[in-house]
């Protein structure tokens, strides 16, 4: 995932391609670590390819969970780590079925894929989850509309565990390049939100930008 104390690269995780295609994610390594703010990238299926050490911090106290590890496919995390809502605000309509939406399109796309028909199978055993996935997310996106279930640009909560960082709104920006979208990736980085001069005279304490 991030890498290690005494700075070094993150290492990328083993990708199947050509040569090129590897030289080019152990370099982008380094950029996606020199982010300030929370940064991954992900293949088609969630899986966390890149992340660095500002996405490390954010989830560094989340317990061990066998499968939904947030450096490991982040979209199992949202869904089914039971800690994930004490990191993303408003879990359920911030989160879940944004996620969710992610997870209907990436079937549309790879609908033989086996990994993504195992997070099919795994939300259809939680009858609550099903019937967010069956009726819930129609409605919702016809209700707010089809860009509500994009990613980028998306305005989300986080509860950073560094106190001195607290709750904070959170931009997702899209910063996926050519190349890495060939390969299948997307990059995608939270940007906590500079709160307006007018909103600041209402506040007390201002949250420290993470850095």
């Amino acid at each position: 995932m991030a890498h290690q104390a005494g700075g070094r690269r993150p290492v990328p995780r083993p990708v199947p391609g050509s040569c090129e295609a590897r030289a080019y994610l152990d370099d982008y390594a380094a950029v996606v670590e020199a982010a300030p703010f929370p940064s991954l990238v992900v293949d088609h299926r969630w899986n966390v390819v890149l992340a660095n050490d500002a996405f490390a911090a954010l989830f560094g106290e989340v317990r061990h969970h066998p499968t939904a590890m947030p450096g490991g496919n982040f979209l199992r995390f949202v869904l089914f780590h039971p800690d994930a809502d004490r990191v993303l605000g408003d879990h359920e309509p911030g989160w879940c079925l944004p996620m969710l939406a992610q997870l209907k399109t990436a079937l549309e796309g790879y609908g033989h894929d086996h990994e993504l028909q195992a997070i099919r199978r795994d939300v259809a055993r939680d009858p609550i989850m099903e019937a967010a996935y069956r009726q819930g997310l129609p409605y919702w996106i016809h209700a707010v509309g089809e860009r509500a279930a994009r990613l980028d640009g998306a305005v989300r909560l986080l509860r950073h565990p560094d106190p001195r960082l607290g709750t904070a709104e959170c931009r997702v920006v899209d910063e996926t390049p050519p190349f890495l979208r060939d390969l299948g990736h997307r990059r995608l980085t939270v940007i906590p939100r500079r709160q307006s001069a007018a909103r600041r005279a209402h506040l007390t304490v201002v949250p420290t930008p993470w850095t």
